[in-house]
């Protein structure tokens, strides 16, 4: 035997072949003369050496190995090296091949590649499941990576607990699982299957439910060879069984979705036709391949458990619905991103303020996620307190930026704050590094405001400067946050342009003026991947009869004066039920400011769903409510007003302050 240990080819020299029978032909089994020879010592293992020369022809370095005929295959190739002298002893070589040693090497060698391809195959998971944190369609992912790769049909079911963001189930096994059906993919010629529909919401029933024994036990479950009993075990349905049978689906597994030591729900995996069946082998992969895929949908619950926290905290704290002011009409709108982690900070609030005027403000919250969304929670609430005290934008700004260097997370927000007068159709603006405002005009013109950008809320780069605009009446003014612009592909100023250009020309109806078209999907890129807020509010000058303004005496006389023109206008309004209550505010009014303001200057009536009284004057200091002893005779003024008013309050103006209490108006009982 010439040793070629790589080749496995043994080179056995045979007698000179008979007259008339030549070498054996190649594919000749045990019974060639070359096998015979081999196997007529009928030792095991002995080898002897072959004569280097026969009768002057060189046969070359040759072993025999002698050990039983079984130890053969066939004869594969045949090399006749015979002597092209004459005489002598012709020689044989034949050339065959020991088959049983290299179905073993061959073995080992397969066993090698069907690993490595396994590793591969799981390796592509993670490049083929998990691409996104959405729940429904990382299960889509695993059922479709198994079909027709592994498995001719696959499902996929999420325990319910685990889709309305529970945990899942951490001990033990569920007593009673209620699934729900999320996944389903199959051959073409199983597609007239009935499994659960996907979105089905299902109660697993215990044994002889095979995805009962794998979901309450936590181990993989094999029906190597489906028996016919054994269908309505695997189906959900009695019908579904029969179609499985007639469809030669004839072999089944099942394993669990765990991650993190919580049971998420189950993937099955069916076979048919005339694929062979599944093997421990296969069980062991699918349940690897369950694994790594069960972490990704545990990463899609629970981000999709922090995004519903997100966005129900948000939606708790941004307003409901925009109050109704005398002057200005509003729509709001929330968008929430629709790409992963986008749920952010941004909000907005409508104040009204006292004369029919209103506050509006608009602000976000750089970053994204629970924090962000308690910092927006806190600004918010700061923002509301101080413009119910009726301060100037730009004091309010300066305040949120003290507050939001006070914020543990070291945060900072952009802000947009503006404070409409219907008196005078007058914005009063500042802005904290927000997108500037856009102006609507009634013709359908639109323009971006100038309004100077300070810096961020948190940043501590104070002051904000101001800014007043007269704007004419069914004016739209447009607040919105970055995120309806936001462009991965386009700069910041193309999608302000597109912006204006989506809004110019007729305008709809106000509730629906915050439906931008084409300016709500980050920039024509199909997916909002920042969460948006649009605030459209649009100017409505005081209509006849909803507003008075008279100057006022400032002598001692102008308590009088303003007693008999509240007393006159409230009669001609038909409010004669607050006539009595109105004169002793407005008394108490004119005397603070003759006492304390250097005398009043103007009264001023506002009628809208709340009656506004009004008195200004000259004097820089605002009222505080004074705690008389008992045996003082006066100071009481302003604990009449709180305790006979809805609310009372004063602000400062360019020439003094003003002072105000609101009452409210009964409405008219239904008919």
């Amino acid at each position: 035997m010439r040793e070629r240990s790589r080749g496995g080819t043994l080179l056995c020299v045979s007698r000179p072949w008979s007259a008339g029978r030549g070498p054996p032909r190649p594919g000749r089994g045990p019974r060639s003369p070359a096998r015979r020879r081999t196997g007529a010592a009928g030792g095991a293992g002995r080898a002897v050496r072959a004569p280097r020369r026969a009768a002057g022809a060189r046969t070359g370095h040759n072993r025999v190995f002698q050990g039983p005929a079984a130890a053969w295959g066939e004869v594969l190739d045949v090399d006749d090296n015979r002597s092209r002298g004459g005489g002598g002893i012709g020689g044989r070589i034949g050339s065959l091949r020991a088959t049983r040693v290299l179905r073993r090497a061959a073995a080992a060698v397969g066993s090698v590649t069907a690993d490595r391809s396994r590793l591969e195959w799981l390796n592509q998971a993670g490049d083929l499941i998990g691409t996104t944190l959405d729940l429904g369609r990382t299960a889509q992912e695993l059922a479709d990576f198994t079909v027709p790769t592994m498995a001719d049909g696959a499902a996929v079911d999420l325990l319910d607990s685990v889709l309305r963001g529970g945990e899942g189930d951490r001990v033990g096994g569920v007593a009673v699982p209620l699934t729900r059906a999320m996944a389903v993919s199959v051959i073409d010629r199983l597609r007239h299957l009935e499994p659960d529909p996907v979105g089905e919401l299902t109660t697993v029933q215990p044994t002889p439910k095979y995805v009962y024994q794998c979901l309450t036990a936590r181990r993989p479950v094999l029906v190597s060879r489906i028996t016919p009993d054994q269908y309505e075990s695997i189906a959900p349905s009695p019908r579904a069984a029969r179609l499985m049978r007639s469809s030669g689906v004839h072999s089944y597994m099942a394993v669990p979705l765990i991650a993190r030591g919580v049971l998420l729900g189950a993937a099955d995996f069916v076979r048919a036709g005339g694929r062979g069946p599944f093997t421990p082998t296969d069980l062991a992969l699918a349940w690897e391949l369950a694994s790594k895929a069960a972490v990704y949908i545990d990463n899609a619950r629970l981000y999709s458990r922090e995004r519903e926290t997100v966005l129900t905290l948000q939606r708790a704290l941004l307003p409901r619905t925009a109050p109704s002011t005398p002057g200005l009409r509003v729509a709001s709108d929330y968008r929430p991103a629709v790409d992963p982690g986008g749920v952010g900070g941004d909000w907005f609030d409508v104040v009204p303020l006292p004369s029919g005027r209103t506050a509006l403000v608009v602000g976000d919250v750089m970053g994204h996620g629970l924090a962000a969304a308690a910092t927006m929670g806190r600004l918010r609430s700061v923002a509301r307190t101080l413009l119910g005290l009726d301060i100037a934008p730009e004091r309010v700004l300066a305040r949120l930026d003290l507050a939001a260097r006070d914020l543990e997370e070291d945060q900072v927000a952009t802000c947009l704050c503006a404070v409409y007068d219907p008196a005078d159709g007058t914005f009063r603006l500042a802005s904290a590094g927000h997108l500037p405002p856009l102006l609507i005009g009634a013709d359908g013109e639109a323009s971006f405001m100038d309004v100077p950008a300070g810096a961020p809320l948190g940043a501590g780069v104070i002051p904000y400067d101001p800014v007043t605009a007269r704007v004419p009446g069914r004016s739209r003014l447009m607040l919105y946050t970055d995120g309806l612009v936001k462009s991965r592909v386009h700069d910041i100023d193309t999608q302000l342009d597109r912006l204006r250009e989506a809004v110019r020309g007729p305008q709809p109806a106000l509730s629906e003026s915050c439906a931008v078209p084409g300016a709500g999907t980050g920039g024509g890129e199909g997916r909002r991947f920042d969460d948006a807020v649009v605030l459209v509010a649009e100017s409505r000058p005081f209509a006849e009869g909803e507003l008075f303004v008279r100057p006022l005496p400032s002598d001692g006389s102008a308590a009088g004066e303003a007693r008999r023109l509240v007393r006159a206008q409230l009669e001609s309004w038909s409010l004669s039920d607050l006539v009595d209550v109105t004169e002793l505010v407005v008394s108490e009014l004119v005397g603070n400011a003759l006492r304390y303001g250097g005398g009043p200057k103007q009264l001023r009536l506002v009628r809208h769903e709340r009656l506004s009284v009004e008195v200004s004057d000259t004097g820089p200091d605002l009222p505080q409510i004074q705690h008389a002893p008992l045996s003082a005779e006066g100071g009481r003024g302003l604990q009449l007003i709180n305790m006979l008013c809805r609310r009372w309050g004063s602000c400062r103006t360019p020439t003094g302050k003003v002072v105000w209490a609101e009452q409210d108006i009964a409405r008219p009982a239904a008919p």
